[in-house]
């Protein structure tokens, strides 16, 4: 009997002793900071199945410079099997100032077979002060290296996937802060008219015309010197916008040409880039 009622006092006790413990650990465990939520929100978003969410969580990376987890995650980034994420994770690097990333970013543009992905680690190589983003650019608007030497079948390939994939290209253009569209003036007209185009080339190599606006090697302003006479009204006047912004008066004799253009818009522009390097010119002469 003695027995029994000791048995009956320790299952009455049982739960007051669990609550007991409970409380003890909850008070050597400190509380879950809102830094700590945060960091568990972002870790979840990077492998979320959801590819907007992965996206989303890559972008938001950029507010997030100078951090070792971030960089972490978003150097991770450039290994999903998604395209988007992969640019996005890019695009971040290039935003946070993580010069570490540039050999990833390098290898991105070596060996990922997507066209929008290798756009955006050019960029963020260039924002990240490795000029050799421009390369790509380059290769968009001539065809080949800077080398001289022609595309490998691998880079080719890339930019024929750029080409087959003109929502894509048209969303990176913007996403990328390249732009395409000379002095905000091409008009809507315009806009319209390479939309309904069944070829998106010329939504690219203006792309990469405005991106090549800061790269100062020589040969990279014979090639956008060269563009002012591509077919495209859109690549003509991306070439007069850019060099204009490159601001050397000497390419001004080549520019006289586009003050006859059949293209208002083209025209327009030619004539923009005219007047700022002509006072450039006065300028120097002074």
């Amino acid at each position: 009997m003695i027995l029994g009622t000791t048995i009956l006092k320790s299952a009455k006790l049982a739960p007051a002793l669990i609550m007991s413990a409970v409380s003890i650990a909850a008070s050597v465990m400190p509380a879950q900071t809102p830094r700590d939520r945060a960091w568990a929100i972002l870790e979840a978003g990077a492998g979320n199945n959801s590819v907007d969410q992965r996206v989303a969580t890559m972008s938001a990376l950029q507010l997030i410079p100078r951090d070792d987890k971030a960089l972490k995650l978003a150097e991770n980034g450039l290994q999903d099997k998604n395209h988007e994420v992969r640019s996005a994770a890019a695009l971040t690097l290039g935003a946070m100032g993580a010069k570490s990333a540039i050999p990833q970013l390098k290898d991105v543009i070596a060996n990922d077979k997507d066209g929008t992905v290798v756009i955006a680690a050019a960029k963020a190589l260039i924002q990240l002060g490795d000029e050799s983003g421009y390369d790509v650019y380059y290769a968009v608007i001539t065809g080949q290296q800077k080398s001289g030497a022609g595309l490998v079948a691998d880079q080719k390939k890339q930019l024929s996937d750029m080409m087959a994939h003109p929502q894509q290209m048209e969303k990176m253009a913007f996403e990328t802060g390249i732009g395409f569209l000379p002095f905000g003036g091409i008009g809507l007209a315009g806009i319209q008219s390479v939309q309904a185009s069944k070829s998106k080339g010329p939504i690219l190599k203006a792309a990469s015309i405005r991106a090549l606006a800061t790269d100062q090697d020589p040969r990279t302003e014979k090639a956008i010197v060269a563009a002012i006479s591509d077919e495209s009204p859109l690549v003509r006047a991306a070439a007069y916008d850019a060099l204009a912004r490159r601001g050397h008066a000497a390419v001004l004799p080549s520019l006289t040409a586009g003050l006859d253009d059949q293209k208002v818009e083209v025209k327009l522009t030619a004539a923009a880039a005219v007047v700022y390097l002509s006072t450039v010119s006065n300028k120097e002469e002074k």
